[in-house]
């Protein structure tokens, strides 16, 4: 029953709780659980295979920065996944709706990702990956066994959001002042910490919080936490190399 703690000895529950004094099926919670992974891989794949498109197709790049029409187009892209995000404020219930919605936000995100890694080199797109899968991996790791030891990152949630204020003023004087190429190294360093705490605090969410029906929430959180940790991080590769 939902209303009931789970009870250890009891073998009609089999699976051990994620966290102490789990009052839901285990089985369930981790059911939602392979869910998100599952949306979120899907997610970063089609990332991958149009990043790839729009690196390697040469033509597309060069549209997009030596014409008005690419320009325009591109700010469109930027904007998208903003629009996108308030009908799947209201339609995250509703199958087939919301996969089709969050397909869209995943697809505008892919290709502003593969622009900006069509001006980057090979090398620096290489180690930003590697370096964003290990950190991803083990921090989700690391949030899953401390859960299990009774840590709770939601205080995390205040601290988090102030931060990305501060990042989001640092990054507008950067582009109305610049202030040199190791402001832009500063920048990336502390979007990276950021988003580091910000995969803790939704891992966190992912395995206490999110109900059932937010599978789309909890998919967009992650995927928007992996795709800034990659931005961050090559943002620091690219200035370093520069």
């Amino acid at each position: 029953m939902w209303g009931q703690p789970y009870r250890k000895n009891d073998v009609e529950v089999g699976a051990r709780p994620l966290y102490p004094m789990m009052l839901e099926s285990p089985e369930l919670r981790w059911s939602f659980i392979r869910k998100i992974y599952t949306i979120v891989s899907i997610q970063l794949l089609l990332t991958i295979a149009v990043a790839a498109v729009v690196v390697t197709v040469h033509p597309i790049a060069h549209f997009f920065a030596t014409t008005g029409a690419g320009l325009a187009l591109y700010i469109v892209l930027i904007i998208t996944p903003f629009i996108v995000l308030c009908p799947l404020y209201y339609y995250y219930q509703r199958h087939p709706v919301n996969y089709f919605l969050l397909g869209v936000f995943t697809l505008a995100l892919a290709f502003a990702v593969g622009l900006t890694c069509a001006y980057t080199s090979g090398k620096v797109i290489l180690e930003s990956v590697i370096l964003t899968a290990v950190v991803v991996v083990s921090l989700t790791l690391y949030t899953f066994w401390a859960a299990k030891r009774g840590h709770d990152f939601n205080f995390l949630g205040p601290f988090l959001f102030g931060a990305v204020v501060v990042l989001m003023l640092f990054a507008l004087i950067q582009i109305l002042f610049p202030l040199g190429r190791i402001s832009v190294m500063i920048y990336g360093c502390l979007a990276s910490i950021i988003f580091c705490g910000y995969i803790i605090y939704d891992t966190d969410n992912l395995i206490k919080r999110y109900t059932y029906d937010e599978y789309i929430w909890a998919a967009v959180a992650l995927y928007l936490d992996v795709i800034n940790l990659f931005l961050s991080l090559l943002t620091v590769f690219r200035a370093a190399e520069n």
